[in-house]
């Protein structure tokens, strides 16, 4: 038998196994870190508010490097919808932060989403470059085929569902808002009145008109009730937001706090253009971004607005409170 001596002290890099230290309360994160090394980090309280995992989620890996071009929150569950330059269409969890599913929805660069709630299923619809607009299941357990498609023969750059889920509108490279009955799987009428491609399309809160800005500069609201008063169902053209030259792909957004009094539209000279429905007067011209305004939203009720730009900003903006109808 060999005597041994005391072990060694352990040299730089060896493993040591350590009591597991007790998991902070749920109520505090990790705000952020010190550079003092006798305090490495700051923890700070914060009241939970929502059935997340952790206050922040990150959902990287949903694409791949390829930029997301367009998203919406499901109306039936707690997922999210991307599409994106590399084809596909992602369902992401987001209590989880993890992809459901991941599909090959186009042959191109899907531009546009929107979803709907039909009959009690939720519907998707998805518009590409590739000429082609395609209705999909969604939810949690929703296949991976199509269940229909719409060839339009030319890119497609938005789409829109109307209120009762009934149609779906679309905007296309060849400057016209197409109406498809998806019951009937074809086209019943189109909207005209542009001079260039529309770039986005919202329906108004009541479901009765929809927005659509364009590359013209021109910012159109359609008469889309079933029995419009105007042959051309244009109800109020609008102008004061440049699209530029840069060919974006700007979304506007309709009031929500008030029912739809007033609309927003992004523009390329980096502001947001804040119009009335009724007047078709300009109310607010809205700076602070140094590049193109290519997104924007209202609150859903309170007198805020949101931009994002390309300048990789978002600002979040306080506007006179409208009057509910």
């Amino acid at each position: 038998m060999s005597k041994r001596g005391p072990s060694p002290p352990p040299f730089e890099g060896t493993l040591i196994k350590r009591a597991k230290a007790d998991a902070p309360p749920s109520n505090q994160i990790a705000i952020s870190s010190s550079n003092d090394p006798r305090n490495k980090g700051l923890i700070r309280a914060v009241q939970r508010t929502s059935s997340l995992e952790a206050p922040i989620v990150s959902l990287a890996g949903a694409h791949s490097v390829a930029p997301i071009l367009d998203l919406q929150w499901s109306l039936s569950s707690p997922i999210l919808y991307t599409v994106s330059a590399d084809h596909f269409l992602s369902t992401i969890d987001l209590t989880t932060g993890q992809r459901l599913r991941k599909i090959r929805a186009h042959r191109e660069i899907i531009n546009t989403i929107d979803r709907t709630f039909a009959v009690g299923t939720e519907l998707l619809a998805t518009g590409s470059d590739d000429g082609t607009v395609k209705i999909w299941e969604g939810g949690e357990e929703a296949g991976k085929q199509a269940v229909a498609t719409f060839e339009l023969n030319c890119p497609v750059t938005s789409v829109c569902w109307s209120a009762d889920g009934a149609n779906v509108y679309i905007g296309a490279l060849d400057n016209e808002i197409h109406v498809y009955d998806i019951r009937k799987n074809e086209q019943v009428y189109t909207l005209k009145g542009h001079s260039d491609t529309p770039t986005s399309l919202s329906l108004s809160p009541n479901g009765s008109f929809l927005l659509s800005p364009s590359f013209s500069s021109q910012t159109l609201i359609h008469d889309v009730r079933p029995f419009s008063p105007s042959p051309t169902r244009i109800h109020r053209a609008l102008q004061g937001a440049p699209a530029g030259f840069e060919n974006t792909l700007l979304r506007g957004a309709w009031s929500k706090d008030d029912g739809g009094q007033r609309v927003a539209v992004g523009g390329a000279d980096r502001t947001v253009t804040i119009w009335e429905v009724e007047s078709g007067k300009i109310l607010y011209k809205l700076p602070g971004h140094k590049g193109t305004v290519t997104s924007v939203d209202f609150h859903p009720k309170e007198p805020i607005i949101l931009t994002g730009s390309k300048d990789g900003t978002m600002i979040l903006g306080e506007i006179e409170a409208g009057i509910a109808t």
